[in-house]
């Protein structure tokens, strides 16, 4: 029942930061990081993370196992956060790496990155989660030291989401050739030429305001729809002209061409640091406290046996599998809607740090929530009220910015609540086992936390890659971009809200209400000192 200081519930939301500075990252940015600039088909990114994905689940599983077992002067799980915060980072680098390969060596290159980035994350995020469970055995504190989780973890990926994209356009600045002659007070023609090759560039103005037309009609697709900035490839000393208009007093320094794959791949690199550094820290400032009962003997067949029967764990298994799907379709969309559907690419940094801030806000008011309505009622609601929020984005055009953010922000404080209250209860799931059982295996009780959140993952991504494909998008082609903006739209708002809802439903199964966690908090707090009583 010991109380965590705050410098250990710190140091422990700080692995959730460096956890998420890779979740975010590659929920965010990796699909159009695959499609847009490493040239893959969507069904074919989407049936990637599906299968790797799920392939990844059952090592989570394994990985749940393994910890049970470990013993050293660490404990069983800090170890693994610090055997592992190097190999991460690496593996996060190669998977925004993109070799030149053809299709098919693309395909094999994406499949053994996003393996091996997934067994790694797999290694240190099964302990990370499980390390919470043993820091105290009181639920109540468990669940104040899940509001600091989060804070971190919505932090990590506020830092990746608001940053991400000003980087890229940092380390991709390909110093162009660029002549503009102005036409009338706010309309120019623009050439630029480059004297080399780039397979995917980026062309708009500084302030995102101008709008772009290409003035060469052989480049212009058949509707040449005036955008924001314009994507395509250069070849080196070949010229490539736009009409440009919408801003006064436009120059040539006001004109940005950015190299996507050395700006992803550089701006990763630099995260990656900071991630293995945020993980040593944890390991560093974290302690295990709750031990597995001394009686109990190293048995895998009972194990998973009492996993089986555990009500509570079948039932958040299911609720992590979705809600994952719900967060992570949100994620992985928002950066193509924002550059096919409204146009400017850097909106979506300032909108996801919108979203990052009213998580952080969610994060923190669950404790207090929890406490008064109960963890299971409390996640009910927010599920019904941030996939209805959610929805309102079906009504939004492209000009309605403010109703764009208004909306998502009020959606992501209430999405903000699962994963903090999830994670909580996972531990709850485990005090239950124990107390029915009295055997305690925590670490295969929270690899299905990381199996919901990768596999639900996995699904969200055959989802997005399959509902694009169906509209055609191919994101290096301007008018497949343009049909498939129904479809976008459709990722944005209700596909997710569906799925909230249903989550919603199978959330009343749940049989842990507070009362009865109390009661059993209490046994078990009663087992634990007549044990140490009798040593």
């Amino acid at each position: 029942m010991e109380k965590l200081v705050l410098k250990e519930k710190i140091g422990y939301a700080l692995g959730d930061g460096a956890a998420n500075i890779a979740w975010r990252g590659v929920a965010t940015f990796l699909f159009i990081f695959y499609t847009d600039v490493f040239g893959i088909n969507p069904a074919a990114v989407g049936v990637l993370m599906l299968i790797a994905r799920f392939g990844d689940g059952i090592v989570d599983i394994i990985m749940g196992i393994i910890c049970d077992r470990t013993n050293s002067k660490y404990g069983k799980f800090r170890p693994w956060i610090l055997w592992t915060a190097v190999p991460l980072g690496i593996t996060l680098s190669l998977l925004f790496t993109s070799p030149n390969l053809g299709p098919t060596g693309k395909i094999v290159y994406a499949y053994a990155t996003y393996l091996t980035f997934f067994i790694m994350y797999t290694a240190n995020n099964i302990p990370y989660g499980a390390l919470m469970a043993v820091m105290t055995g009181d639920d109540k504190e468990r669940t104040s030291l899940g509001s600091y989780r989060m804070v971190g973890a919505f932090t990590g990926g506020m830092v990746v989401q608001g940053a991400l994209l000003f980087l890229v356009v940092h380390f991709g600045n390909i110093n162009p050739t660029i002549d503009l002659q102005k036409l009338d007070a706010q309309k120019y023609e623009v050439t630029v030429s480059t004297n080399k090759d780039v397979k995917n560039v980026n062309i708009k103005t500084k302030d995102g305001i101008a709008m772009f037309t290409w003035a060469d009609p052989g480049m212009a697709d058949s509707i040449n729809v005036p955008t924001q900035g314009k994507s395509f490839s250069m070849e080196a000393q070949k010229e490539y002209s736009f009409i440009v208009s919408g801003e006064k007093n436009l120059e040539t320094k006001n004109i940005t061409i950015i190299d996507q794959k050395k700006g992803y791949s550089n701006s990763i690199y630099l995260l990656s640091i900071f991630l293995s550094l945020f993980l040593i820290v944890t390991f560093a400032t974290t302690k295990e406290r709750v031990q597995p009962p001394k009686e109990q003997k190293t048995n895998l067949g009972k194990d998973l046996k009492d996993l089986i029967k555990n009500k509570p764990w079948i039932i958040l298994l299911i609720i992590g599998l979705l809600f994952n799907v719900y967060n992570s379709i949100k994620q992985g969309i928002v950066v193509i809607y924002f550059t096919h559907y409204l146009h400017n690419q850097l909106l979506a940094a300032s909108y996801m740090v919108g979203l990052m801030l009213a998580s952080i806000a969610g994060a923190m008011i669950t404790s207090p929530l929890g406490k008064r309505l109960g963890k299971r009622n409390l996640f009910i609601y927010a599920l019904i009220f941030s996939g209805i929020v959610n929805a309102l984005l079906a009504f939004c055009n492209a000009n309605n910015i403010t109703g764009i953010f208004i909306i998502g922000i009020i959606s992501e404080f209430g999405a903000a609540i699962f994963p903090t209250l999830f994670f909580a209860m996972l531990g709850d799931a485990a005090d239950y086992s124990e107390f029915k059982n009295g055997r305690r295996a925590t670490g295969l009780v929270y690899s299905a936390g990381s199996f919901a959140t990768k596999f639900g993952g996995g699904i969200a991504g055959a989802i997005i890659g399959f509902v694009l494909a169906a509209f055609n998008y191919n994101g290096q082609d301007t008018i497949s971009i343009q049909g498939a903006v129904p479809g976008i739209i459709m990722l944005m708002s209700w596909i997710p809200t569906i799925i909230a809802l249903i989550a919603a439903g199978v959330m009343t199964l749940y049989p842990l209400n507070q009362k009865r966690m109390d009661e059993i908090t209490i046994e078990l707090n009663n087992r634990r000192a007549k044990a140490q009583l009798s040593q």
